[in-house]
């Protein structure tokens, strides 16, 4: 069976190799081909922090009573990752190669830290803490991740 930490670092790896997907696109100045790629990083990580928001931290708050620790962060990272995305799409509607770059060097680093913190501190907790509910977790999750736009299967 699979447990939080390695399907969520799953989708993790996933968001990344989009995130690529969109870099190749504009170094190319493929801005269509960069739109499409961006759309499905874009739903790719709304999903995923919307699986997290809505049935991963409520559930580990529940169990935990941690409402001002490591789920607060990640949520306050959540925004600021959304509000970086924000930007990037601003600067491909706009064709600026240069400002997306700066964009998503920056959105890379913060995803980069953020993911660390989740695969080797939420994560284990979720583990520990939800083990008896992560098989119901894990179908929730996956079907809001199953809303993404170009899913992988």
């Amino acid at each position: 069976m699979t447990d939080i930490t390695s399907f969520l670092l799953d989708d993790h790896r996933h968001c990344d190799d989009l995130f690529a997907a969109v870099e190749q696109a504009v170094t190319a100045l493929d801005w269509p081909r960069a739109g499409t790629a961006f759309a499905n990083l874009h739903s790719a990580m709304e999903q995923h922090f919307v699986a997290e928001e809505a049935i991963l931290f409520p559930a580990f708050e529940a169990k935990t009573g941690m409402t001002r620790g490591p789920t607060e962060v990640m949520r306050v990272e959540h925004d600021q990752m959304r509000e970086l995305l924000s930007a990037a799409l601003q600067s491909l509607q706009a064709k600026d190669a240069d400002d997306y770059a700066g964009n998503a060097e920056t959105l890379l680093i913060m995803m980069q830290q953020h993911n660390m913190k989740e695969e080797h501190v939420l994560y284990p907790m979720c583990d520990d803490h939800l083990a008896e509910q992560s098989s119901a977790l894990l179908h929730s999750m996956g079907q809001t991740l199953s809303q993404a736009v170009g899913y992988r299967a």
